[in-house]
């Protein structure tokens, strides 16, 4: 993942400082999160929406759910697709235009979570195998940037997926029929994830925001189910040691229960 600008040499240097005496710039504990929030159904045509800020950055996530084909490879289960977009009014570094790299990399995190944890049972959603299946499109909008939007979008992924609501529906000799109502969608496991980064020769942070993301030359992101299972690892900068990822996925399932909490607490 590209940075965007510079930080000046003497916030750079009071950084170190600080992380040296195991604190942060912006007064925080080396392993907390900013103040997260959320809200939800803000998109009102959506089959589900919430919107995360972990600080000053801001993420929203909606969900749509319409009738389409199975992949030929998996032709017993519905289609999983997550896109991401950096909306350019977030931030002087985000340009209009097709995805850029940044873009594609956030939606291949939160769309492996997904994935590898089976958070959704695709095999539910599968009307008519090889020919009908419900497809879930997750689409991404980072609205302000301060630092550390995969966390954030991870997190508004889950619980809009969480409060997706669609017609309820029932599968009768290969034909789709509808019934009164809604229904959830079958949502199997919550996965989310916690970006990390440290200096060349420091400790690891969790959560950085945007002066620490181009302060501290290492990071990545991990993502973890309720189950404790690692779902992903994604490198976003500068390189770490085998004992240092070890350490890494040691805090990052020291953190994830208080995200996964924050996701229960937002379902409906």
């Amino acid at each position: 993942m590209k940075t965007f600008k510079v930080v000046s040499q003497l916030v750079r240097a009071r950084m170190m400082d600080l992380l040296s005496k195991n604190s942060r710039i912006d007064g925080r504990g080396l392993l907390d999160y900013r103040e997260i929030k959320v809200e939800k159904g803000l998109i009102g045509r959506a089959a589900g929406s919430a919107q995360v800020s972990i600080g000053s950055t801001k993420v929203l996530a909606g969900v749509k759910v319409e009738l389409g084909e199975p992949f030929p490879d998996v032709p017993d289960k519905g289609v999983l697709t997550v896109n991401a977009e950096l909306v350019p009014l977030a931030s002087p570094a985000f340009e209009p235009g097709p995805p850029d790299e940044n873009a594609v990399e956030l939606a291949r995190i939160v769309d492996r979570a997904l994935r590898e944890t089976e958070a959704i049972d695709l095999k539910m959603l599968c009307v008519e195998p090889g020919k009908k299946a419900f497809v879930v499109f997750v689409d991404i909008y980072v609205l302000d940037y301060d630092g550390n939007f995969i966390d954030a979008s991870s997190l508004a992924s889950i619980i809009a997926l969480l409060n997706t609501k669609i017609r309820s529906f029932r599968v009768e000799e290969g034909k789709l029929k509808y019934e009164d109502g809604y229904m959830p969608l079958p949502i199997r496991h919550t996965p989310v994830t916690v970006t990390l980064a440290k200096p060349d020769n420091g400790p690891f942070i969790v959560d950085p925001n945007l002066e620490e993301e181009l302060s501290l030359g290492n990071r990545v992101s991990i993502s973890i189910d309720e189950l404790g299972r690692i779902c992903g690892i994604q490198k976003l900068e500068g390189s770490l040691s085998i004992d240092e990822v070890f350490k890494a996925v040691s805090i990052a399932k020291n953190v994830a229960p208080k995200l996964i909490e924050i996701v229960k607490r937002e379902v409906v």
